[in-house]
């Protein structure tokens, strides 16, 4: 039978079939050493073959796991050198972020932003509680958002609590797998009961499936909106640490560096301190915005400027 992963606990995966019909699964010991060096072999979102066992206690065994399309990943919170894969095989990702209560700052949106180009994940910034701005704040939001839409990504403001740009937003998940992502406290449980009312009785149905006294909120979800429409919650994120991006090629995922490389005068500029650097002549020029151009620095160096 084949299938997407739905939930993981550590242990224990949901696997729901094309029939919509949930299974209670456990990975075959030879695949958790396979591959990257990963603290998960298997993410929400993973496509997967699996067997029903005949033992009578309803669970089945993953013994193939399909080629993944893509994946946003991370630096493991628990696992030296490790990494960790948040979600695969993602049509979009949509970064929830807020300029009050708490703030997000630049650095963590950048982050995110280079993994998902990394990975080759479109992704919207989605600012919400704009019930909180004032028109000073308003204003500012509006500035920020055309510094990213102006090097491509595209973003909405919305309110959970005045459904302000909910139509707008519950309209780009259609016919998608849509990863929601961001930091803890930006509202992202709020806006997904909104987007899916009975997520109540989904969560109740999967959970039915989970291992008893396991802690499972530090692991993503997959929950259905609309037929070939899904969305993937994960737990807010307090770091996001850069992973297998070399520094070499770290421009590359910056699309406003990324379309004037072939102008600097080094085939290897590093985009710091080399003379004829066509990056840091837009940054000067205010054609790269010194924010992004400060991510990248950080990014480069090593900074911890993950939050």
């Amino acid at each position: 039978m084949k299938g997407v992963v739905v939930k993981s606990t550590g242990s224990w995966y949901i696997v729901r079939d094309a029939a919509g019909t949930l299974h209670r699964a456990r990975l075959r010991g030879k695949f958790k050493l396979k591959g990257m060096k990963v603290s998960n072999p298997l993410a929400v979102g993973d496509k997967v073959e699996f067997d029903v066992e005949t033992t009578g206690e309803d669970t089945a065994v993953i013994h193939k796991i399909e080629d993944r399309e893509n994946y946003i990943i991370r630096q493991s919170t628990h696992k030296t050198a490790f990494s960790h894969i948040i979600a695969a095989n993602l049509d979009q990702a949509l970064l929830i972020v807020t300029l009050v209560s708490p703030r997000t700052s630049f650095g963590f949106i950048d982050r995110f932003l280079v993994t998902a180009e990394a990975y080759d994940i479109p992704t919207i910034i989605v600012y919400n509680k704009t019930d909180m701005y004032d028109d000073e704040m308003r204003e500012y939001q509006r500035q920020i958002s055309f510094m990213y839409e102006k090097i491509g990504y595209s973003s909405m403001a919305v309110s959970a609590h005045t459904n302000e740009g909910m139509e707008a937003l519950t309209k780009t998940l259609d016919g998608k797998v849509t990863l929601l992502s961001g930091h803890s406290g930006v509202g992202k449980s709020t806006l997904i009961n909104l987007i899916v009312p009975d997520l109540e009785l989904k969560t109740s149905e999967i959970s039915e499936f989970s291992d008893k006294g396991v802690h499972t909120t530090t692991f993503a979800e997959m929950f259905e909106v609309d037929p070939d429409t899904f969305i993937i919650d994960t737990p807010g994120i307090k770091e996001l640490g850069i992973v297998d991006i070399p520094v070499a090629q770290l421009g590359h995922y910056f699309p406003e560096m990324r379309e004037r490389m072939n102008q600097c005068r080094f085939n290897n500029c590093t985009h710091f301190n080399e003379p004829g650097c066509a990056v840091v002549e837009a940054v000067r020029t205010n054609d790269i915005s010194l924010t992004r151009y400060e991510s990248y620095l950080s990014m480069m160096h090593g900074g911890d400027n993950r939050k």
